[in-house]
């Protein structure tokens, strides 16, 4: 059976649009493009790598400088994503005139854990972009994300630390950045959805018992009785990063 390429339809509309403004707005408050002489999207093949995929690519060159676009994908057993099929992301990257690169993560799942994954994950990522002269990587967290990196930070560490926007490593000379920080997951449902691409899901089978499995359900389960907790704790997440990045 063929599948449908999922292709970029310019100018975005609706939720699409919606989501495009505030990508934008994190790319500006945040400074994320400036200085940039090439950007690559950390593609696990999911919804939220592949919104901001789209997303970056309408945005690039319209408003913001036209710097080159790459996709880095991490293939392999148990890896996130690991349930997608890389002819479908090269196609969909091909569609879009986007370069995409892929290495294989070998993992043992008896001695792993997501936090061990996301590193081995990350730092393959990191190879790939200085091999190919890369200076910044774009991840696809988004708003629910940094809230629950919030409190799983509160609850594990006693820290009262979010995800950083915007976030230089020195030692390797590469930045991390996340434009989708001001996004909600259900929107990006529901712009996925529109665009024939919510089919993808992780069946690492550590993922459905994960600590930040666990807090998403906490925070649902809170939300009924406090409706702006959402909002309220991506504030806060905010405030702080300012507030770190100006070493106050």
């Amino acid at each position: 059976m063929n599948i449908e390429i999922p292709k970029l339809k310019l100018p975005l509309k609706g939720v699409g649009k919606k989501i495009e403004s505030m990508v934008r707005k994190a790319l500006y408050e945040f400074s994320m493009l400036e200085g940039k002489k090439s950007l690559a999207v950390a593609l696990s093949g999911g919804k939220d790598s592949l919104t901001l995929l789209f997303m970056l690519k309408a945005i690039i060159g319209r408003g913001f400088e036209d710097i080159d676009l790459h996709a880095i994908y991490i293939d392999g057993d148990y890896s996130c994503g690991s349930s997608i099929e890389k002819k479908f992301l090269q196609s969909i990257c091909e569609n879009l005139k986007i370069k995409f690169t892929s290495k294989e993560l070998k993992n043992d799942i008896k001695a792993s854990n997501c936090y061990v994954c996301a590193r081995k994950r990350r730092n393959l990522i990191f190879e790939i972009a200085k091999e190919n002269g890369i200076d910044t990587i774009a991840f696809g967290h988004h708003k629910d994300d940094n809230i629950q990196t919030l409190l799983l930070n509160l609850f594990h560490k006693g820290e009262f630390e979010g995800m950083m926007p915007n976030i230089k490593f020195k030692k390797i000379d590469v930045t991390i950045i996340r434009p989708l920080i001001y996004v909600s997951e259900q929107e990006i449902i529901t712009f996925s959805k529109q665009n024939n691409f919510l089919r993808t899901f992780c069946k690492c089978p550590l993922g459905q018992t994960s600590k930040r499995n666990k807090i998403s359900k906490i925070i649902k389960e809170i939300e009924s009785d406090f409706p702006n907790i959402k909002t309220n704790l991506s504030l806060s997440s905010f405030t702080y990063s300012f507030n770190k990045a100006q070493n106050i």
